[in-house]
């Protein structure tokens, strides 16, 4: 059984078991947090897609950790012009464990 949700404008595949990082969400470790935004769920052969999301379905988390990815380098480069820019930037995430999908 697994989920599509939708968390910080993009989609997940949600597993029960299943660590995700998704955008920063503002809850402690080890607090709960549901998703209601379930827009397919599938159990075994059944499949329910919804439109735009699932009537009654939804997926509870358990918040395990946050933190920030690892630094990407941004440079902006123009040749010839002995002109560079260098910036960089960690994104701030939240991992979730999947504990249950209802629907």
């Amino acid at each position: 059984m697994f989920a599509i949700i939708k968390s910080g404008g993009k989609q997940h595949k949600a597993k029960e078991g299943a660590v995700l990082k998704l955008e920063k969400i503002e809850k402690g470790i080890g607090e709960s947090v549901e998703f209601t935004e379930v827009l397919m769920l599938q159990n075994g052969d059944e499949i329910k897609v919804g439109s735009p999301v699932v009537e009654g379905a939804k997926v509870v988390a358990e918040v395990i950790e946050q933190g920030r990815h690892k630094k990407i380098q941004i440079i902006k480069f123009r040749r010839r012009k002995h002109s560079m820019k260098r910036q960089g930037h960690r994104q701030y995430y939240t991992a979730v464990k999947i504990t249950a999908i209802q629907g």
